[in-house]
């Protein structure tokens, strides 16, 4: 009887949980912490959200979480996914739902987003992936959800060259890459890093090729397993896992 009622609970538990379980540890790379969170695009749903149109008050979990909820869907990871203008319109790049909301930026500029090579986030039919912009594109791959930021932190297994490391600008910083197998991984700071030791994280110790950074001033995390809920965040993009909810 024990038994019966422990798998009934089990099954009532990953009702709850949905489809998409978060996936989040704690790493320690060159005497500095990082929560990093992998999700697999083939079988998790990954999106992006921008503000709604017409609209220039800033994004919120709470405002996520709400959405979703519309659709009997609920967040399980949420991160702040780019950098954005006065009323949080999007510098670059915004595809939500294959429509493109705003287009692909390669201007020249000042500031973290114009330190080239910056790139693109982009999720497609099961797969997800990080590319530099010129290579984007000139190769437009078909893309459900996308968001552009800078400047990329490894590009084909290169540190950006511009990252000193003895570097005294710090700052929490939090990004974006591909795991060798195909999946996403966020990694945020604990504490303030430098460009060339965050980037170190994404290639040395979690094998990335490809990764991108997101932001530093506002970098923020919706991440139950860890218990981190950043509710007063204001974003102009957020990248979300939805999960869905038991009927």
């Amino acid at each position: 009887m024990k038994r019966r009622l422990l798998g009934l609970a089990l099954a009532a538990s990953s009702l709850v949980a949905g489809p998409a379980s978060a996936a989040c540890e704690e790493i320690l790379h060159l005497a500095d912490r990082y929560i990093v969170c992998t999700y697999d695009p083939a079988r998790e749903t990954i999106r992006v959200y921008g503000v709604p149109d017409g609209s220039s008050e800033a994004l919120t979990y709470g405002a996520v979480r709400d959405l979703l909820r519309q659709d009997r869907e609920f967040l399980v990871f949420g991160m702040n996914g780019g950098m954005y203008h006065p009323g949080y319109g999007p510098v670059g790049l915004l595809v939500e739902y294959g429509r493109e909301r705003h287009p692909l930026n390669r201007d020249a500029g000042e500031g973290n987003f114009f330190l080239k090579p910056n790139g693109v986030f982009y999720v497609g039919k099961g797969t997800a992936g990080v590319m530099e912009t010129e290579a984007f594109a000139k190769a437009r791959p078909e893309v459900q959800f996308a968001s552009q930021s800078g400047p990329m932190l490894v590009v084909d297994g290169r540190i950006h060259p511009r990252f000193l490391a003895n570097s005294d600008s710090l700052y929490v910083r939090n990004g974006v890459g591909i795991l060798p197998d195909g999946r996403v991984a966020f990694a945020i700071s604990r504490g303030v890093v430098r460009f060339h030791d965050f980037a170190t994280l994404f290639r040395d110790a979690l094998g990335c090729r490809n990764a991108l950074f997101l932001d530093g001033s506002i970098s923020s995390l919706y991440a139950p397993e860890v218990r981190r809920n950043d509710r007063f965040a204001h974003m102009g993009t957020v990248i979300a896992v939805a999960g869905g909810l038991p009927y």
